[in-house]
């Protein structure tokens, strides 16, 4: 046989038959081109071995007790992964291969066949796998250079009233609250007048870094501009969306920033409000109700944190904070 080149090496194939000789022969041939391999005898087998076995091709025959190859097939594509399957029968009507290939076949090759010729198919599957891959990969980093900000790795302005607008219905359907907190560095203009803006940006990368460890998987966090910060919670309740925020404040007021040659650190004034099920709130509207209670929090003193309600501004200042 020729030698198989490096893109064979360490690849995983599971191979379906119900014929025990060609499960054997099918596995000794691709074990000699260095894949590794599992087989099964049955398409309900080959479905438990994809989920411990992750294999990126099945070849799969038609005529099966149980699930038939076609049926199997099918199963396979109502999964989330996908994972390329050639099968190899010795069914030959024009109909039963053209339903496969329509069902999500990749390839049918019929018996009997060229073993050189069934290498090289199985070469071009995992070829496309690779140009798929590396497609995937780079839009998914399209994707984020869209949603995120470049300096802070948190979402960008543009990207996050979608995305609270999603969680708003979401919200609305199961009955729950989402909280928004807006955040603003207080004096964060000296940064730049006693450093530079070069070191501005590594504060601003250090504040987000912070923000973003202090949140749960289910929340998520934007630079909404300049060094103002956009926090949402969601399943949130006043007494804990005003906890967070504290705990944010005092994280601020704590860190101190440093590239190793400058120092310098900082405090943050907070507002935030809660959207009820109740009141059908727009994104735009929420995040305006949270700038309202940071502009509060900023005029009654900073470095503390200001709740919004519809009928009162609720001061919840830290008995630390005073204006600077």
């Amino acid at each position: 046989m020729s030698e198989t080149p490096p893109i064979t090496r360490k690849r995983r194939i599971l191979v379906v038959d119900d014929d025990h000789d060609n499960l054997h022969f099918f596995r000794d041939l691709l074990l000699s081109e260095e894949y590794l391999v599992e087989i099964a005898s049955s398409g309900d087998e080959a479905l438990h071995q994809i989920d411990a076995f992750n294999p990126e091709l099945v070849i799969l025959d038609y005529n099966m007790p149980g699930l038939n190859g076609l049926e199997t097939l099918q199963m396979l594509r109502r999964r989330q992964n996908y994972v390329a399957v050639i099968f190899v029968s010795g069914e030959s009507e024009s109909d039963l291969i053209v339903n496969c290939l329509r069902g999500g076949a990749d390839d049918y090759i019929q018996k009997p066949f060229n073993y050189g010729e069934l290498l090289a198919r199985i070469r071009v599957r995992f070829r496309n796998k690779d140009v798929n891959d590396q497609l995937e990969v780079a839009n998914n980093k399209l994707k984020d250079m869209a949603e995120k900000d470049d300096l802070t790795g948190l979402y960008n302005m543009r990207f996050i009233y979608e995305k609270i607008e999603q969680e708003l219905k979401r919200a609305r359907r199961y009955k729950r609250n989402v909280a928004c907190i807006m955040m603003d560095l207080d004096h964060f203009k000296s940064v730049n007048d006693e450093f530079d803006h070069l070191f501005g940006s590594h504060v601003l990368r250090e504040i987000g870094q912070l923000i973003q460890r202090s949140m749960r998987e289910t929340d998520f966090a934007a630079r909404y501009g300049g060094d103002e910060f956009l926090m949402v919670l969601t399943e949130a309740e006043m007494e804990g969306t005003q906890a967070f925020a504290e705990r944010v404040r005092s994280m601020v007021e704590a860190h101190v920033c440093t590239d190793g040659k400058n120092t310098f650190s900082r405090t943050a004034s907070l507002g935030f409000a809660i959207a009820t099920p109740e009141e059908d709130l727009a994104a735009r509207d929420l995040v305006r109700r949270a700038d309202h209670a940071l502009y509060e929090a900023k005029e009654t003193g900073r470095n503390r944190v200001v709740g919004y309600s519809t009928t009162k501004v609720l001061s919840l200042a830290a008995e630390s904070g005073r204006r600077r």
